[in-house]
């Protein structure tokens, strides 16, 4: 599907099977002589497909492309490698830039693995979620020189000149494009209109949920008429939504509090107290990977809870136990 929002700018819509996300929105900007891509979908046959005919639907010539991508996960960076010239540029967080060439090393999935191990998750199960993640399976599989980005520095491309915003939280490098003029914010997943980002562990960041509420807060305070999401509808009123996702995120710390009230848990035991947006009558009935999304959420709010004194951590059988202050 292609939708043009803008003169000049252009919302594709790349599907995403057998994903609970069902597609991504990666947005095309057309300037003098060059072409902008904002994000691009997974690694995969069926949004290569996509992406190729609805690019020569809207006359793009890729040799004179560049890229911007909001963050690393596969779904936003995988198919970039694959699109790419010798004349093109593919801007990214600095940050990231670094951990998407770490993620190629031997250590990046054992570490993460390790993570859910010490919170709790079952080792077999943990295996047989791997199998399936999509950023094992989807991510580029080429080295990319990118040319990175930090705050405040301007891309610009036609009639539009994007303000980088650096909005850690849903990863350690998420950044959004901010165009003052036409009062457009390119949000990637630090806001969606109808479904909450996940916020999960990583090695690059001591407190995610916490980075992630402050980078709301600095979002809230743009003049924003209409918002560009990653997944989604497009909408306009983005200091509603964040209103609606810090709620969210209070309403999700009160329930894990409640599951420790019955007394000390990891964050795998705490994970089934949670209510989780999926169709599934029971916890035992996820889907392993899915399982690792919730289980990462988990642990997210209970390294903000203890950052904050909520509640203490301790070492039980070599796992992470927390229980109230």
């Amino acid at each position: 599907m292609i939708e043009e929002i803008l003169p000049g700018l252009y919302r594709i819509e790349i599907p995403l099977p057998r994903n609970p996300l069902k597609a991504i929105n990666s947005y095309l900007i057309k300037g003098d002589g060059r072409f902008l891509i904002i994000d691009t979908g997974m690694n995969r046959e069926e949004c290569m497909h996509e992406m190729l005919s609805s690019l020569e639907r809207l006359d793009v010539d890729l040799d004179k492309a560049d890229f911007f991508i909001t963050h690393m996960h596969a779904d936003h960076l995988g198919l970039v490698a694959s699109l790419i010239t010798d004349t093109s540029k593919v801007y990214f967080s600095e940050l990231e830039a670094s951990a998407v060439n770490f993620q190629r090393g031997a250590q990046h999935w054992p570490n993460f693995k390790a993570i859910f191990i010490s919170h709790g998750f079952p080792e077999d199960e943990l295996e047989r979620a791997m199998e399936g993640h999509p950023g094992r399976i989807y991510s580029s599989k080429q080295h990319i020189e990118f040319c990175t980005l930090k705050e405040d520095d301007v891309i610009g491309i036609g009639d539009y000149s994007f303000r980088c915003i650096e909005t850690p939280g849903h990863s350690p490098g998420h950044m959004c494009l901010y165009e003052p003029d036409k009062k457009l914010l390119i949000s990637g997943d630090h806001i969606l209109s109808d479904i909450t980002p996940t916020i999960e562990p990583w090695l690059e960041m001591a407190n995610p949920l916490k980075e992630y509420l402050t980078n709301l807060e600095k979002v809230y305070t743009l003049d924003v008429d209409l918002v560009l999401p990653g997944h989604r509808n497009i909408w306009n009123d983005h200091k509603g939504r964040i209103l609606e996702l810090q709620e969210h995120h209070k309403n999700r710390i009160g329930e894990m509090l409640a599951a420790l009230e019955e007394g000390d848990k990891t964050a795998w035991e705490i994970a089934p107290y949670v209510t989780w947006d999926i169709e599934c009558s029971s916890w035992r009935m996820f889907p392993s990977v899915q399982k690792v999304f919730a289980v990462g959420e988990t642990i997210s709010h209970l390294v903000c809870l203890e950052a904050d004194g909520k509640i203490r951590r301790k070492a039980q059988n070599h796992k992470a136990v927390f229980s109230l202050e």
